[in-house]
This record gives structure tokens, sequence and C-alpha cells, in this order.
């Protein structure tokens, strides 16, 4: 059976009881639906439209993304509310974020090219987290609670803090003196 977001998070919320209830309740779900709209009239040139429609978005749900951010295949926001995805960003497959999250841009506000952070595959970042520049975030990492990650992490990481240090890479614990 084909993989879907539906069913993922249905999977992995013990909360999601059925798909009637996923469908009506979560708001991740609906920020999904909108951005794959929005995106398409974006890469479509139709960037006033798509970001006008990106704000309706963000008022429905919380959760704002940028119509210009690269997200793959079922990204799930759990509790989303205050996560912002900024226009440069590149989220991979079977991503998760929490609450909170931010995957900032650094700089004046002018500035051109990437500066906004890239997740590589399965990717958790928890409640509260910043993810700040261009930086990149390797497979099957998980970023902590409240930390702030402002270099790239190598995959296999576990990375808490502020700024974010490793303190679990490939399943061992590392030294963070």
């Amino acid at each position: 059976m084909k993989e879907t977001l539906m069913k993922r998070i249905r999977d992995e919320d013990p909360a999601a009881r059925h798909y009637l209830n996923v469908i009506l309740n979560y708001p991740g779900l609906h920020a999904m639906f909108f951005h794959r709209i929005n995106h398409f009239l974006w890469n479509c040139h139709l960037r006033t439209l798509a970001r006008f429609l990106s704000q309706i978005s963000r008022l429905l749900t919380g959760i704002e993304i940028h119509p210009g951010a690269i997200i793959g295949k079922r990204l799930f926001i759990d509790h989303g509310m205050g996560v912002v995805i900024g226009e440069t960003t590149i989220i991979g497959d079977d991503c998760t974020l929490y609450q909170g999250v931010t995957l900032g841009g650094v700089g004046t506000g002018k500035d051109c090219g990437k500066r906004h952070p890239t997740l590589e595959n399965r990717v958790m970042v928890s409640a509260g987290a910043k993810i700040i520049g261009n930086v990149t975030i390797g497979d099957n990492t998980i970023v902590g609670a409240c930390s702030v990650v402002l270099k790239d992490i190598p995959a296999n990481c576990t990375v808490v803090g502020v700024p974010g240090k490793i303190v679990k890479q490939n399943g061992e614990r590392v030294n963070t003196n």
C-alpha cells in the first residue's frame, strides 16, 4: 500500500483514532494541502497570489509555510501552531516538526540565494527548536526541544542546547566537554 501523509499520521499519533479525525482535526495536514497548491502557483510565477493564499492558510492553521519552500513526502507537522518554514527551506521525506519550530533565514531580508535550512530525510525537530540559516541537518537526526541550530549536523545525530551541540551520533553518546 502506498504510504500517504494521512496513513503516517494515523500510524504515528495515538490520538489519531480514525481517518475522519485526521481529516477534520490535523492542521498540519491542512497546511500541507494548502502548501501544495501555493507551491504550484509559486512555480507558475503567480507569486503574489501564492503568498496571499499562504497567509490565508496561516490564518486558518497557525502554520506559516512560504510557497517557495520545497517539501518532500509525508511531512508531519504535529501540534503545528507557530511553525514557520522559510522561502528557501528544503525538507526531505518523512520528517516531523512539532509546535513552535522555526526553519528560518539569516540576513537583512534582501539577501538572495539559499538562506534557510535543508532537512534531509526522517529528521525530527522537537517543540520550540530553531534552525537558522543555510545549514543542513542530516538523515535520521533528532533536534531537541528549544535547541538553536546554527551549523550543519551530520546524519544519525541527536542535537540539544543553545547553541545546538551533538550529544549522540550513530547511537553512541558523544562527549560534549
